[in-house]
């Protein structure tokens, strides 16, 4: 289906680390001393996502609060994902991230199956900027249509990778997941709504 592939590149928040709980913990904060409900916050910011709206609760009127990094897991699939297709891949990260990202990995028990880790903190560029996906393809001396980018985002993953000839999975989970491809340049290669999908996919 991809041809001859020889690097994946994984977005990690909502890829390989759950969300799920920061997302509540933001929309709980960016509520608070107002009407609206976290129910009422969810329902809308779930209506907005769909509509491709990169940050629904400023859309929404409401404020965009810290981040709480602290409420992040590491999705059960992701460490299986990884083993079953290191080896058989070379595995990268390209992602928006804050300082520590190789550190986070290694607590999460995936930084073994990372030949590549490029991040924003670190390395002062952030997608969707084509130059993050370029610096990355650069420092490993592989072809845009040699490697595949895996992530939520459409906005950030799919379209900026489309956009340099790399393949593109659109996995689907959080709130990126929930989007829809409007154009040629967002609709990914493939889809799949999480990691054991992935792996079945590509081995």
């Amino acid at each position: 289906m991809f041809g001859e592939i020889k690097w994946l590149f994984f977005d990690v928040g909502s890829t390989l680390v759950d969300e799920s709980r920061a997302n509540e913990h933001r929309i709980l904060d960016a509520i608070a001393g107002t009407e609206m409900t976290y129910e009422q916050a969810y329902a809308r910011a779930v209506e907005l996502a769909k509509q491709n709206v990169a940050h629904p609760l400023k859309r929404l009127g409401l404020p965009l609060t810290p981040w709480h990094s602290e409420d992040e897991t590491v999705y059960p699939q992701a460490a299986h994902c990884l083993a079953a297709l290191h080896g058989k891949y070379k595995l990268g990260i390209i992602a928006n991230q804050s300082p520590g990202t190789a550190g986070r990995m290694k607590e999460y028990g995936l930084a073994q199956y990372l030949d590549l880790i490029i991040a924003s903190a670190e390395d002062g560029v952030e997608k969707p900027d084509l130059r993050i996906f370029e610096l990355a393809l650069r420092r490993v001396g592989c072809l845009p249509g040699h490697a595949v980018m895996i992530g939520d985002r459409l906005d950030n993953d799919i379209r900026p990778a489309k956009r340099l000839g790399l393949k593109t999975i659109w996995v689907r989970q959080g709130f990126g997941g929930m989007g829809t491809p409007l154009a040629e340049e967002d609709t990914p290669d493939c889809r799949v709504n999480d990691l054991l999908e992935l792996v079945g996919l590509l081995c």
